[in-house]
C-alpha cells in the first residue's frame, strides 16, 4: 500500500482513481454470446455452460429435489444464520414501504402516486471463488416484499452441474420462484431475452465479473433495465487517534480479499494510527487463505494522511466509496458530513461484514464513484411509482386557462384544444 501525506486538492483525482477496466476489449466476446443466446435460446446457453463452466446440462432449471437435498446438506447452524439474516433484512426493507398521499394542488385538482412492483425480475448470483449466497438474500428479500410476481435467479453450476447448496438454501428461504444453472454472459442474455426455459424479465439485479458487467450494460441499452452500473468492490475507512488499528486492518483486508481489482483506502487524521494500521495489515494478510489475492488488491490501495476531519470527509466524498467506515469515536460528527457513499458504518464496532451479511441493510451498492448519483438496492429498486390525477369541473376552472396559455406558447395547439373543449363545456 502506498502512503500519501497531506495531499493537495489537485491530488484528489489521482487518489480517487479506480483500477482501469477496459470493457471495450470485452465487447466483441460479450456481443457474440448475447446475439447467439437471442437467436438460439436454450441450445446456445447449454453450449456456453459447457464451454465456460465445464458443465454438461440436460436441464437448466434446478429441480425441487435438488433444492430439498441442498436444505439437508447445509448445516443447521448455517441455516439458522441465514434465517437470522433473512429476518433482519426483511425488517429493514419492510420499513421502506411507500405510503402515497393524495394532494389537492388547487381547487378540484387531486394528484397522487401508487407504488407498483415490477412484475418480473432477474437475479444474478456469482458462483466462482466465492459463492455469494448472502447476495441471494439481499436481492430476493426486497423483491418478495415488493410483490414481484416472478423472481428468477441464475447462478453458475460446478463442473458436475450442481449449484452451491447454500445458494439454493438461501433462495428457498427467500422465496425465489425459479433457479437456473446458468452463469456469466449467457445468464444475463437468457434473462434479458428469454429462452425456451428462462422467462424474460423486466429488470436484472446482481454483481458479477467484468464479463457480466459488460453484458448487463449491453442489454440495458434496449432490452431490459439493470440495477446500477457495477464495478469492483471497494471500501474507504476514515480513522483517527480513537480508532482500533486491529479492527481497521481487518476491515481493509475483508474488502481486499474480494478480488485483485478491488480497492481499499484509509484516510487518517493521525499519522501514528496510519503507521499502526499499515503494520497490522502486513501482519494479518499473511494469515489469510486468500493472501495472494489480497496482496494484489493492496497494490491498488492507498493510505492517506490528512490534517483534519474536514479534509478527511472532503476526500471521502470525492472518492464516493461503495462502503464507508467511520472508525472513530466521533462518528456522529463525521456522519453529518457524508454526502457520497453507498453504505456507511459508524464507530469502531460496525464492520462492513455486518452489512454484508446480517445487520439488515442491503449490500448491493454503487461502486466506481457511482455513489455520487446512485443508491444501493432497496425496496424502491423493485417498484415503479405510477402517478394519478383527477380533475373535477372546478379543477378545469382552476388550471384551464394556464394550460391553454402554456400550450399555445409552445405552439402545441392540440394540447391547448384538449383543455379548451373542457373549458367550453362547463361555461
Amino acid at each position: 500500500m502506498k502512503i500519501i501525506k497531506n495531499p493537495q486538492t489537485s491530488d484528489y483525482a489521482a487518489i480517487c482513481a479506480r483500477p482501469v477496466i477496459d470493457l471495450a476489449s470485452l465487447n466483441e466476446t460479450v456481443s457474440t454470446v448475447l446475439a447467439d443466446i437471442k437467436a438460439r435460446g436454450d441450445e446456445a446457453v447449454k453450449e456456453y455452460e459447457k464451454k465456460f463452466d465445464k458443465a454438461e446440462l440436460s436441464a437448466l432449471l434446478v429441480s425441487q429435489e435438488e433444492i430439498d437435498a441442498a436444505m439437508k446438506e447445509v448445516s443447521a447452524e448455517l441455516l439458522d444464520a441465514i434465517r437470522l439474516a433473512h429476518s433482519n433484512i426483511s425488517k429493514f426493507h419492510e420499513s421502506q414501504k411507500f405510503e402515497g398521499q393524495v394532494v389537492e394542488t388547487c381547487a378540484g385538482v387531486r394528484c397522487w402516486q401508487k407504488s407498483v412492483a415490477i412484475e418480473k425480475v432477474g437475479l444474478y448470483i456469482p458462483g466462482g471463488t466465492a459463492p455469494l449466497f448472502s447476495t441471494v438474500l439481499m436481492l430476493a428479500i426486497p423483491a418478495k416484499i415488493a410483490g414481484c410476481k416472478e423472481i428468477v435467479l441464475c447462478t453458475p453450476p460446478n463442473a458436475e452441474g450442481k449449484v452451491n447448496p447454500a445458494i439454493l438454501a438461501a433462495a428457498e428461504i427467500a422465496g425465489v420462484s425459479k433457479i437456473y444453472k446458468i452463469g456469466g454472459v449467457q445468464a444475463i442474455g437468457a434473462m434479458a431475452y428469454g429462452t425456451e426455459s428462462v422467462p424474460k424479465v423486466y429488470k436484472i439485479f446482481g454483481p458479477g465479473n467484468r464479463f457480466v458487467m459488460a453484458a448487463k450494460q449491453a442489454v440495458s441499452l434496449g432490452d431490459v433495465a439493470i440495477d446500477m452500473p457495477a464495478g469492483p468492490s471497494e471500501v474507504c475507512v476514515v480513522a483517527d487517534e480513537t480508532s482500533n488499528p486491529v479492527f481497521v486492518a481487518a476491515d481493509l483486508l475483508s474488502q481486499a480479499e474480494h478480488g485483485i481489482d478491488s480497492q481499499v483506502i484509509l484516510i487518517s487524521t493521525d499519522e501514528d494510527m496510519l503507521q499502526k494500521v499499515k503494520a497490522e495489515v502486513e501482519r494479518q494478510v499473511e494469515l489469510l487463505p486468500r493472501m495472494e489475492m489480497a496482496k494484489k488488491t493492496l497494490e491498488n490501495s492507498t493510505l492517506v494522511l490528512v490534517k483534519d476531519y474536514e479534509e478527511a470527509m472532503t476526500l471521502s466524498n470525492a472518492y464516493a466509496p461503495e462502503h464507508l467506515i467511520l472508525a472513530s469515536d466521533k462518528y456522529e460528527m463525521l456522519a453529518e458530513k457524508v454526502v457520497n457513499a453507498g453504505s456507511v458504518f459508524l464507530g469502531n464496532y460496525a464492520c462492513e461484514s455486518a452489512g454484508d451479511y446480517a445487520s439488515g441493510t442491503n449490500h448491493t451498492l454503487p461502486t466506481h464513484g457511482w455513489a455520487t448519483c446512485y443508491s444501493g438496492v432497496n425496496l424502491d429498486s423493485y417498484m415503479r411509482k405510477v402517478t394519478f390525477q383527477h380533475l373535477s369541473a372546478d379543477g378545469v376552472r382552476s388550471i384551464g386557462r394556464a394550460v391553454e396559455l402554456m400550450a399555445a406558447a409552445e405552439s402545441l395547439d392540440a394540447h391547448k384544444n384538449a383543455m379548451t373543449v373542457r373549458l367550453n363545456s362547463i361555461k
